[in-house]
């Protein structure tokens, strides 16, 4: 029996997420340079923005990575005097993260991110925000499968 053929690049989803990916990553890069920041940082930011003080495995989890991945870019953040981290007071074998002043202005300032994928993209931000819901539906769906909470 003949092994069915794969289906062209162009219509498997997993690729055509992966040059999404990139092309949104480009679009960001010379405003994140601009800014200082890399992506993993951005990223940090905006979990912090969600909820300050979070600890690295709090971050960690809410971006689906390993708190090894996170450590890194958090201390590289805090040199940057863009957030502090401190032992927490009930546990001190956990790490929380604070925004600073700075952290916080630059998080405002980051929002013009979103505002250059929407003019980039020429799509409405409704249109964005179903296609977001559609992949969130797809991602739980896929960690649903593979025993991963969301």
């Amino acid at each position: 029996m003949v092994a069915p053929k794969p289906l062209p690049l162009d219509e498997q989803i997993c690729f055509t997420l992966y040059r999404t990916n990139l092309a949104i990553n480009r679009t960001y890069k010379p405003m994140l340079d601009e800014m200082g920041l890399t992506y993993p940082q951005y990223l940090v930011l905006n979990v912090l923005g969600e909820e300050d003080g979070r600890t690295i495995g709090a971050i960690a989890t809410r971006l689906a990575l390993e708190s090894s991945t996170i450590t890194p870019p958090v201390k590289r953040m805090e040199q940057a005097r863009l957030v502090t981290r401190q032992r927490s007071p009930e546990d001190d074998r956990q790490v929380q993260v604070w925004l600073t002043e700075a952290g916080r202005a630059l998080l405002s300032k980051s929002h013009c991110l979103g505002a250059a994928l929407i003019e980039h993209s020429e799509m409405s931000l409704a249109k964005l925000e179903e296609l977001n819901q559609r992949l969130q539906a797809l991602n739980a769906a896929l960690d649903s499968h593979l025993g991963r909470p969301e």
